[in-house]
């Protein structure tokens, strides 16, 4: 019954052309279902010291090469690991002088659940493993610079339009962080999985 309906299935999507849209929408469940999962879980995960103490170290890389950044081109910051601000200590502060605004890079910014994200839409998509082995690592790392490219981003969001820095924040910067994911999903579906697809099938043949 169950074969027999997803035969179906498969000849619809055959039928109709609809293997592209059948893929996103695997990509879209698979990076939803794990974004929730991690939303539900986040506070049992963080009292894992590893998981806990990794999202620090991130915090902490991101900082630093954002400031690095920010340095090379003169950017007038000012860099703290910890400042008092509105009585708490935050970690990790790119302080603006010309306007006392402020951004502070915690866990949450680690990007370390956009790699978890990452890692799993990869184990679970369709693919040869041998070609896995270096583009998963490859797809951290563009993860890990595009993280370092929205800090900076939102430095200067911060000294420039601090009045959308929310705006800003929430639906250009975040968001961004999954255009990058989905144009490497689809490197990989073409370059990768589609081929190695049609080879299986004419070598069928």
């Amino acid at each position: 019954m169950n074969n027999s309906l997803l035969d179906k299935l498969n000849t619809f999507i055959k039928k109709y052309h609809l293997q592209a849209f059948k893929d996103v929408v695997i990509f879209m469940i698979i990076l939803v279902v794990f974004h929730f999962l991690w939303k539900i879980f986040i506070k049992d995960l963080f009292s894992v010291d590893f998981i806990y103490n990794s999202a620090g170290w991130l915090s902490g890389k991101v900082f630093i090469a954002s400031v690095w950044v920010l340095d090379v081109f003169n950017v007038n910051i000012t860099a703290f690991d910890e400042l008092a601000i509105e009585g708490r200590i935050r970690y990790n502060v790119i302080f603006c002088p010309e306007n006392n605004g402020f951004v502070y890079v915690n866990r949450s910014c680690s990007g370390l659940k956009q790699f978890y994200q990452w890692f799993f839409l990869m184990i679970l998509y369709p693919g040869p493993w041998k070609q896995k082995l270096w583009f998963i690592p490859l797809g951290l790392v563009i993860i890990h610079g595009v993280n370092i490219c929205r800090i900076i981003g939102m430095t200067f969001v911060t000294m420039t339009i601090p009045q959308y820095w929310d705006s800003m924040h929430d639906y250009v910067a975040r968001p961004f962080f999954y255009v990058v994911m989905f144009f490497l999903w689809v490197w990989w579906n073409e370059k990768f999985y589609s081929k190695t697809k049609k080879k299986k099938q004419t070598d069928k043949q």
